[in-house]
C-alpha cells in the first residue's frame, strides 16, 4: 500500500514549517505525523546532502508519495532537483509539488514539467554570466582594477622580489610585512 510523505524545509531556526504542513493537508492529502520530515537548512545545501531527506529518501520504497509545497523545498539549483527528482522515479517513488498544480513531476507531464523549468533556469543561469561578464568588460574598459586589492604596496611588492631573489624565505617575509605567505608568493610573480 503507498504511503504518504511530506518534505518541509526551512532556510533558519527563526522559521517554521507549520505553514507548509497546513498547506499540504488542505490540498487534500493525508500525511501521517510520522511521515513528514521537517528540517531547517539551506535550499543551497544539495537535497541529498541534508540529513533530514537523506534519511527520508532511505525510507521510501516504490508505489510511496512524496509531497512538498514548493519546488524550492527541495532545492534552488534547477540541476539538484531534477537530479532528485530522476532518482525518486527511478525508485518508483511519485513525487508531487503543490505550487505546480500538484502535479506528479516523475510522471509524463511532469517530466515535461521539469524540463520546461530546467530550461528557464538554465537560460536565467545563462544570462546572469553575460549581465556579470558584460558588467567586467566595461568596467575593464573604463580602467577599473578588478579583484582583491593587494595587501602589499608596490615598493614593497618590488622589495618582496628583490629579496627573494637574494634568498630570504617566505616566512621570514611574511612575518616582516605581517602578511600571509601567499601574499608574498602573489607579490613574487607580479613582475
Amino acid at each position: 500500500m503507498a504511503r504518504t510523505f511530506a518534505y518541509c524545509r526551512v532556510s533558519t531556526a527563526d522559521q517554521a514549517t507549520d505553514n507548509q504542513v497546513r498547506e499540504i493537508a488542505a490540498a487534500g492529502f493525508a500525511v501521517e505525523p510520522k511521515r513528514v520530515v521537517e528540517e531547517t537548512v539551506s535550499g543551497s545545501v544539495a537535497a541529498m546532502e541534508r540529513a533530514g531527506f537523506a534519511r527520508l529518501v532511505d525510507r521510501l520504497e516504490a508505489g510511496d508519495v512524496l509531497i512538498v509545497t514548493k519546488l524550492d523545498r527541495l532545492g534552488r539549483n534547477a540541476m539538484d532537483v531534477r537530479t532528485t527528482v530522476e532518482r525518486l522515479a527511478a525508485d518508483g517513488v511519485r513525487f508531487h509539488c503543490l505550487a505546480l498544480g500538484g502535479v506528479d513531476l516523475t510522471s509524463a507531464a511532469g517530466k515535461m514539467t521539469m524540463g520546461v523549468l530546467s530550461a528557464v533556469a538554465e537560460f536565467e543561469r545563462d544570462l546572469l554570466i553575460e549581465r556579470t561578464q558584460a558588467g567586467l568588460f566595461r568596467a575593464r574598459a573604463k580602467g577599473k582594477v578588478l579583484g582583491r586589492p593587494s595587501a602589499l604596496s608596490g615598493e614593497q611588492q618590488e622589495a618582496v622580489r628583490a629579496r627573494r631573489a637574494a634568498g630570504v624565505s617566505l616566512g621570514v617575509l611574511a612575518k616582516e610585512y605581517g602578511v600571509s605567505r601567499a601574499a608574498i608568493q602573489r607579490a613574487e610573480r607580479r613582475s
